[in-house]
């Protein structure tokens, strides 16, 4: 009876606090409705515990029963389990302490996909290295999890590590002083093939987004950036106060940027520029897609609104909640919904859902009719108006000025091969990088010139044919040029490193180049704008 009566002391203890609270005041103000509910689990609880047929895990089964609280809410309300939540607390913060690589599994060992930029790892450690030994420890067969546990650690402590390299017969001995990693969420920043676009690509908003955005565009303005295109494809979102102030960096005092409601008054927020104005006069460009969200949908929502950049891409997902994490006494930690977003004009981007059908809600992202569906439906949205009167719509997302048509789907062939857990775009490359060191002498040559001879193709099929992959070679024929760009960048990123690894990408992205045709209509929004 020892998980019971504990058991009953937590939801006794919840029910009290909810009684202390303002919020438990006005919830018991309204009736015992949740009073009610909460004797009933209780009841649950005390008869599955003493009456079902085995021994129950009650931390599994109390962690499914947060889960399903929470699903019942909306689709970005959640629980987060406690072995979760430092990973994903992490991720937004900016940095962690550790060695600093990325890396995958390959062949059971520690195999090293690239060097973090900065990192105690960069200049010792190279892409396609295998970790055989952590302090003297076989590495054979190591899980992802016993991964961070023995490579993480405090800052200025050691780690010695075994490593094969390509091309040598003995394993190198390395020691690695732990340090603070950065976790980048600018990935890219570069001048694109005209010499007067600046190309920035983000991943996330996290805590150090917005002083790494004002360093990237710095950076391309003094390359000779006269024009900004900010690709948020594929971007979920995060801090909200960092994204306003990569907003107020493209605009005049006293605009107002986003604003949040919710029920209870410290959730309700206005947001107004601050006259920091950084690259006022910039004409910019913002890339989505479906999978663009939160954050991302308030900078393209909130500039389109204000006629300050003109948006290319396709709808995004449709995210206006907020949330907040808290902590809970068990080490886990939920995030609730407490506000709603609204762009300048008064938009709410999130997308309509149903409670409890999270599932659905997510699908429908997928739906490769998402757009068309979606385009023949606006005249039943809500309508708004940018500042100089443009029409624009709410009810689901942000649609762009320009639609862009999504990305070619690939032949089942070419999926299957990126899709192996082998990566062999990635060890290809790797090898390859080995034996031909002097590719390195000459980036702009590379970029131009560089091309897989067809023996080597043969040569990368037949390992593809060794690994058991299913593959038709007609159908790699058919994306023979996706296949160069795929071997492409992935030498590239072993070669120079990420930036130049998704320059090389952009060289077949067909929503990029015909973004690259639509900056005359940005110039013109800007102006209308009176910002240009």
């Amino acid at each position: 009876m020892k998980i019971f009566t504990k058991t009953v002391i937590v939801i006794l203890v919840v029910v009290g606090l909810f009684a202390l609270t303002p919020t438990g005041q006005y919830i018991f103000a309204a009736g015992n409705d949740l009073y009610r509910k909460l004797e009933v689990f209780q009841e649950m609880i005390q008869l599955i515990n003493t009456q079902y047929v085995e021994p129950v895990d009650w931390d599994s089964t109390m962690e499914g029963a947060f889960k399903g609280l929470m699903d019942a809410l909306d689709p970005h309300s959640i629980f987060i389990p406690p072995d979760r939540v430092d990973n994903i607390n992490e991720s937004f913060k900016g940095n962690f302490e550790g060695i600093g690589i990325e890396f995958d599994i390959l062949n059971d060992y520690i195999t090293v996909i690239s060097p973090i930029v900065g990192s105690p790892s960069d200049g010792l450690l190279n892409p396609g290295d295998q970790l055989i030994k952590i302090d003297g420890e076989s590495a054979y067969k190591i899980t992802r999890d016993e991964v961070f546990k023995k490579l993480r650690g405090p800052k200025g402590s050691k780690v010695g590590l075994s490593v094969a390299r390509a091309g040598l017969d003995e394993l190198l001995e390395i020691t690695i002083i732990r340090d603070k990693i950065p976790i980048y969420s600018v990935l890219a920043k570069f001048l694109m093939d005209d010499d007067s676009t600046g190309y920035l690509l983000m991943n996330r908003f996290s805590a150090t987004t917005s002083n790494e955005f004002i360093t990237a565009v710095e950076e391309l303005k003094t390359q000779g950036m006269k024009q900004l295109l900010v690709d948020i494809r594929y971007n979920s979102g995060g801090y909200l106060d960092e994204v306003v102030k990569i907003i107020d960096d493209f605009l005049p005092g006293g605009e107002k940027i986003v604003y949040t409601r919710g029920r209870l008054k410290n959730a309700n927020e206005d947001y107004f520029s601050t006259g920091k104005a950084e690259f006022e006069k910039l004409p910019v460009m913002i890339m989505i897609n479906r999978a663009s969200a939160s954050a991302s949908e308030i900078l393209s929502g909130s500039l389109q609104d204000l006629d300050r950049a003109l948006i290319v891409g396709e709808t995004s997902f449709g995210k206006g909640l907020v949330q907040r994490q808290y902590p809970m006494r068990d080490g886990s930690a939920i995030r609730v919904t407490v506000a709603k977003y609204f762009t300048p004009s008064g938009r709410l981007i999130q997308r309509p859902y149903k409670n409890g059908d999270a599932e659905a809600y997510y699908e429908e992202i997928y739906d490769h009719d998402f757009d068309k569906v979606d385009s023949t439906k606006l005249a039943s949205r809500p309508i708004y108006h940018t500042k100089t009167g443009r029409v624009v719509y709410g009810g689901g997302g942000i649609t762009p000025d320009v639609h862009l048509a999504p990305p070619g789907v690939l032949t089942k062939s070419t999926a299957n091969i990126r899709r192996h857990s082998s990566r062999p775009f990635f060890t290809f490359a790797s090898e390859y990088a080995v034996k031909h060191p002097e590719l390195k002498r000459d980036w702009e040559h590379f970029y131009d010139n560089f091309k897989y001879s067809e023996d080597e193709l043969n040569q990368f099929y037949s390992i593809i044919d060794s690994l058991g992959i299913k593959i038709d070679r007609l159908e790699l024929t058919e994306d023979e040029n996706i296949i160069q760009n795929y071997l492409k960048s992935e030498l590239a990123a072993q070669l120079w490193g990420r930036n130049e690894q998704y320059e090389v990408r952009t060289e077949l992205d067909d929503q990029i180049q015909e973004a690259m045709q639509h900056w005359t209509e940005a110039r013109e929004i800007g102006h209308a704008g009176g910002y240009l």
